[in-house]
C-alpha cells in the first residue's frame, strides 16, 4: 500500500473525482468539502454519474479501498507472466515499466540491481541466476 499524503482522500483525472476515506464519516466531510469546492468554481457533478459509498474502486491502474490504494492484480499479472529477457531492449522495456510499480514495493532500487546493471555501457549481456531471482 502506498501512504503518500496527495492520495489521503482524493484523486482526480480530466473529469473523474475519487473521494475516498477509511470511515464513512470521513467520507461524508471529504465529499461535502470537494462538492462545495466544485460549486465555489461554478462546476458541477452529475448525480447519475456518481457512485457513493463503495467498498472498492479500480480508478486509473490502482485499486482504492479502506486498506489504502495499491496496483491493480491485473497488472501485478501481467509482470507476473512477462516472457524472460533475451536483449537489453527488453530490459529496458520491463524496467520502464515495472519502475511505475516502484512505490509499492520496498527496496525496488536494491531488487532491481541486477537487470540495472545489465544496461551499463560495456557490460555484455548474460542473464545470471541474480538477474533471475531480481526479475
Amino acid at each position: 500500500m502506498y501512504s503518500d499524503p496527495f492520495w489521503t482522500s482524493l484523486l482526480f483525472f480530466i473529469d473523474d473525482i475519487l473521494v475516498y476515506s477509511k470511515t464513512v464519516e470521513e467520507d461524508a466531510e471529504h465529499l461535502r468539502t470537494a462538492l462545495k469546492t466544485l460549486e465555489e468554481h461554478k462546476l458541477y457533478a452529475k448525480f447519475k454519474k456518481c457512485d457513493f459509498w463503495m467498498e472498492k474502486v479500480h480508478f486509473l491502474r490502482h485499486v482504492i479501498s479502506k486498506e489504502g490504494v495499491s496496483v491493480d492484480p491485473s497488472k501485478v499479472e501481467a509482470v507476473i507472466n512477462w516472457p524472460r529477457h533475451t536483449s537489453i531492449i527488453e530490459i529496458r522495456s520491463f524496467l520502464r515499466m515495472a519502475r511505475y510499480c516502484r512505490r509499492f514495493v520496498k527496496g525496488f532500487s536494491r531488487i532491481a540491481l541486477p537487470l540495472i546493471k545489465l544496461l551499463q555501457k560495456d557490460n555484455k549481456f548474460s542473464w545470471t541466476e541474480d538477474c533471475e531471482a531480481s526479475f
